[in-house]
């Protein structure tokens, strides 16, 4: 039905005929449920024990894979709520291009804890302070835990690349893959100042039918794929 506020001018319709309208603790259920059922949804693809998801498009084209970003890249969600959290997995993948899954999963059970707490009257925004403070503590104990990796240590570099493959279907490959990719990625670093900074535009992937990943290898230069010439 459609909202009607009075004004001294007259009534003023604010939203149309079709639309649906919530408000206070049902609005906070329904939104905090949505967003749970996204968490729910990646949660048994985390990790190396995780799962393969097949989704068939509307084309009937198929897609296996584990990874959260294209699992929620491939969903057609329409609840605002569960759009944030694939625009979290989004950034995630973005920014940093790992813990897509382990983000939302987390989003999902702070939000779970949450709703306990809405649950004994404790309000919302008493509720986001307290997710606040919780973050800066974490951040602060996470900066207290962090190691220093030096840019030149590849056998550290190749032992966090190999740490990302693990729940991939590439994992009992990681040890020549995690090579390749360090090396690849150190070949194209450029310092500046104290910094050392990577364009991945610079790395090319070039799949070839035929060969096994142990093919795989690292070739410093430009790579033509023609065919044959006779």
């Amino acid at each position: 039905m459609a909202s009607i506020q009075q004004t001294p001018q007259g009534p003023v319709i604010v939203l149309k005929e079709s639309a649906l309208q919530q408000k206070g603790k049902e609005a906070q259920q329904n939104n905090i449920t949505a967003a749970k059922l996204v968490s729910e949804l990646v949660r048994s693809s985390l990790g190396p024990r995780g799962l393969d998801k097949m989704l068939v498009d509307s084309l009937g084209d198929v897609t296996i894979t584990n990874d959260g970003a294209t699992i929620l890249k491939e969903i057609d969600v329409q609840h605002p709520a569960a759009k944030m959290m694939v625009e979290i997995s989004k950034t995630v993948d973005n920014e940093v291009g790992d813990g897509t899954t382990s983000s939302v999963v987390f989003g999902g059970a702070l939000l779970e804890k949450a709703e306990d707490l809405l649950k004994r009257n404790v309000h919302s925004s008493v509720i986001v302070e307290g997710y606040q403070l919780a973050s800066e503590k974490t951040l602060e104990l996470l900066q207290g835990m962090a190691k220093t990796v030096r840019p030149d240590d590849e056998e550290i570099l190749i032992k966090i690349a190999k740490t990302s493959m693990q729940s991939k279907l590439i994992s009992e490959d990681g040890d020549p893959l995690s090579k390749v990719v360090v090396r690849a990625v150190m070949s194209i670093a450029t310092k500046k100042a104290e910094k050392f900074t990577v364009d991945l535009e610079n790395i090319k992937v070039e799949k070839k039918a035929g060969g096994s990943i142990q093919d795989t290898s690292l070739i410093k230069g430009i790579v033509l794929d023609k065919e044959v010439a006779h």
